[in-house]
């Protein structure tokens, strides 16, 4: 199937952070959450840690996610075909906008009731490889009074995102600050960069 990624990287141009309701199909969608039901059972998840130098965050008092790397070794359907339309995503953004992305890394990011992760750039202080920030959502039915919404920090504005199930959002890893609200309920999300260098 051909994706048209012209309302993510379009939106991204207008306003420094792109976003398409309808970047996953339905079917990938679910996929995904059952894949992460799948990685809850098995006890996979582990808790995120901040920074690039192993430091832990062991009261999870900056990020309460938990997460798990996606791979292609994995030989999931459902990792495969996110991993694929990433690809895509990129060969397109390099051909429209010579960002010159050579790679990237992804993975599930689980917020349990009451977890957030407080204000932050995703780009390392000692490490410039992250350009583009991308996060797609897994949430169903998801509600106002759920909280957990992502806030995109610009200026003096901020910009609250609905992490509804299907919608990605799309920015620079340098340049926005950002932070996911206290959640309500358990919220999941795939989250990663695209790299060069």
């Amino acid at each position: 199937m051909i994706h048209n990624f012209d309302v993510l990287i379009d939106s991204f141009l207008e306003n420094k952070i792109g976003i398409d309701e309808a970047f996953l199909s339905p079917a990938l969608s679910t996929g995904l959450q059952a894949n992460i039901r799948s990685l809850q059972q098995a006890q996979l998840l582990n808790n995120a840690q901040i920074g690039n130098s192993d430091r832990k965050d062991e009261h999870q008092k900056m990020r309460g996610d938990q997460i798990y790397w996606l791979d292609k070794s994995h030989n999931n359907i459902f990792e495969q075909e996110f991993l694929s339309l990433v690809e895509a995503f990129v060969a397109c953004l390099n051909e429209t906008c010579y960002t010159g992305i050579t790679g990237y890394e992804f993975h599930y990011a689980v917020y349990g009731k009451g977890t957030f992760y407080k204000r932050h750039k995703d780009q390392f202080r000692n490490n410039s490889q992250r350009k583009f920030s991308l996060i797609s959502y897994l949430n169903d039915n998801w509600l106002e009074a759920d909280g957990g919404e992502l806030l995109v920090y610009r200026d003096e504005t901020e910009q609250r995102i609905a992490p509804r199930a299907r919608t990605a959002v799309f920015f620079r890893s340098d340049e926005m600050e950002h932070e996911v609200d206290t959640t309500q309920l358990e919220r999941l999300s795939i989250s990663g960069w695209l790299k060069s260098g």
